[in-house]
């Protein structure tokens, strides 16, 4: 019979997960941090875990944002929310997720170049038009 291991946590500081995105800006909210991480879009250690769960430094995180995927590993923590500079302390982004972002972006830019742009935007009466089909398509 193998015997888990447990973090001596009262030597070790740690912080609640949902408080910690907070604090380092990852989310504008300790709500929609909460939500993040019960939607599944963060995992602790590769772990899909609560908000309440305690985080600790050396921790590496895995978090899915509107703008990107970001892998990071915590070294430190605080408890107030602070400027943005100082949040980017509280964590260092691994090489990887920061060149797969940096694709994604580059990708995204190119995909906006072939996107169809309109000459002008559009009177009243074509908004009226428009505004006529996108509720049609809704009711069918």
């Amino acid at each position: 019979m193998t015997m888990k291991r447990h973090r001596d946590t009262t030597s070790v500081p740690a912080m609640r997960l949902d408080k910690w995105l907070w604090a380092s800006r990852f989310f504008k909210t300790r709500g929609l941090a909460r939500k993040a991480i019960e939607g599944g879009k963060v995992h602790l250690n590769g772990q899909r875990v609560k908000p309440s769960r305690a985080l600790h430094v050396g921790d590496r995180l895995r978090i899915q944002r509107v703008d990107g995927e970001y892998t990071v590993d915590v070294l430190g923590l605080c408890e107030q929310r602070r400027p943005a500079a100082e949040a980017r302390t509280l964590y260092a982004e691994t090489a990887d997720s920061l060149a797969a972002r940096e694709l994604a972006a580059s990708e995204r830019r190119l995909q906006s170049y072939h996107a169809p742009h309109p000459e002008r935007r559009p009177n009243k009466r074509e908004r009226r038009q428009i505004m006529a089909m996108s509720h049609r398509r809704k009711t069918d």
